[in-house]
């Protein structure tokens, strides 16, 4: 009997270990941890991947301010936004809509929602219009309005900024989940000043109210006047890190990698009735940036 009973002991030991052992190796690959393919090679849980960027979307919709509306590239102090950037249909500048879908493709898919003077507590309610196309690609160009204030006390902080571009993308998302943004950066308007100071014309449109808080003044460049346009720079190089950071968020969102604000507009690329915004040759000049940012293999590196 006794030896019988240690035969039996050691019987149920083994099976014992056996299923907790078993047990242990399904545990180990239910929590995620490493497992083996029938071939033998460890493999490891992953995310899912995310989706692969489209470099042929089928429609575009833009939203944004007077940049996007072509605002003083023909005539002054009025919109032109056949001369568009995002989708016009002007030869010459060549738009990014017309680059992806062809000139007919553009006018039947392309849908223009920026409206001059718009900021950033705007787009909330210009991407809910553009969702409702369920469009490819959404193009976004906004925040040089929210620097561009009476003064430079009266700018959006940076938090309320990144609050209303949350809400865009979050209003976009639910329309249209699958629709890719992207996010262009907000050019720098000191550079702007700089190059448009020289032309006397240009300093007189822009006693009429354009950016006061950069262009006031413009001649003057005492410290306190230097200080003003340096913060006007400065938080304008923080918008861009909102844009860059919020894109950076979202699958489908390319963020241009500061592209648009490190060009250096010249004579040529702005407007000849306010040296301020884009002229035609610059709308094209921003239509090129957007089209590599967008067919590009790889989003471009802030």
């Amino acid at each position: 009997m006794r030896n019988g009973s240690r035969r039996s002991d050691t019987a149920v030991a083994t099976v014992t270990a056996v299923v907790l052992g078993v047990a242990g190796l399904s545990a180990c690959d239910a929590f995620g941890g490493n497992s083996s393919d029938p071939d033998g090679t460890k493999r490891s849980a992953t995310a899912k991947p995310a989706p692969a960027w489209d470099r042929s979307p089928t429609s575009v919709a833009a939203v944004g301010d007077s940049i996007t509306r072509g605002f003083d590239a023909c005539t002054v102090l009025s919109d032109c936004p056949e001369v568009s950037w995002a989708t016009g249909s002007d030869d010459s500048v060549r738009s990014l809509a017309v680059r992806l879908l062809g000139k007919s493709g553009a006018a039947q898919r392309s849908w223009n929602y920026a409206v001059t003077g718009a900021r950033m507590a705007d787009l909330p309610g210009q991407m809910q219009q553009a969702a409702e196309h369920r469009p490819g690609l959404v193009t976004v160009m906004a925040g040089a309005n929210d620097a561009c204030r009476a003064s430079a006390r009266a700018m959006t902080p940076v938090s309320e900024f990144q609050e209303d571009f949350e809400t865009a993308m979050r209003g976009l998302r639910k329309v249209s989940p699958k629709s890719q943004v992207y996010v262009s950066s907000v050019p720098d308007l000191k550079r702007l000043w700089s190059e448009g100071r020289t032309n006397p014309l240009g300093k007189q449109v822009w006693k009429l109210g354009i950016c006061p808080s950069m262009l006031g003044d413009a001649d003057a460049l005492d410290a306190k006047a230097t200080a003003r346009r340096d913060k006007v720079h400065d938080r304008v190089v923080a918008y861009n890190k909102v844009l860059k950071d919020v894109c950076a968020k979202d699958r489908r969102c390319r963020y241009d990698g500061g592209a648009v604000f490190d060009y250096r507009f010249g004579g040529d690329q702005l407007s000849h009735w306010d040296w301020f915004h884009p002229s035609k040759d610059g709308q094209s000049r921003l239509a090129d940036i957007a089209y590599r940012t967008v067919t590009a293999k790889k989003a471009p590196v802030a």
